[in-house]
């Protein structure tokens, strides 16, 4: 890759990364697993890798954002996330944060983002 397509891909990984987060604690409105939340957040066009969410969500989870619990489906344990009640209060404030930057974004830049 060149230097530009470094530089892109440097400043699209730092803008992803919070992005990521808000969509993760909305799909986590509704109680989900972590291959469930993976194929949800894919539909919205939000590919993330296990590499990626994992860690994020054990993240989230020691911050008081999400709950978890382990439980049998389908005959395999798999860990079941939700929202906290924390989780649920930092959302609704941080959906007002990313509708206020992107009304200015859309001010500075011309364009709806």
């Amino acid at each position: 890759m060149d230097g530009e397509s470094d530089l892109f891909e440097s400043l699209r990984a730092e803008l992803r990364r919070g992005s990521l987060s808000l969509a993760v604690l909305a799909r986590l409105r509704l109680e989900r697993y972590g291959y469930t939340l993976r194929q949800a957040l894919a539909e919205d066009g939000l590919d993330m890798e296990e590499s990626t969410l994992y860690p994020l969500l054990r993240r989230l989870e020691a911050q008081g954002l999400l709950v978890s619990e382990w439980r049998e489906e389908e005959k395999r344990k798999k860990r079941f996330y939700v929202l906290s009640p924390a989780g649920e209060i930092m959302l609704e404030r941080l959906i007002g944060e990313w509708r206020a930057i992107s009304a200015s974004l859309e001010k500075i830049t011309g364009k709806a983002v």
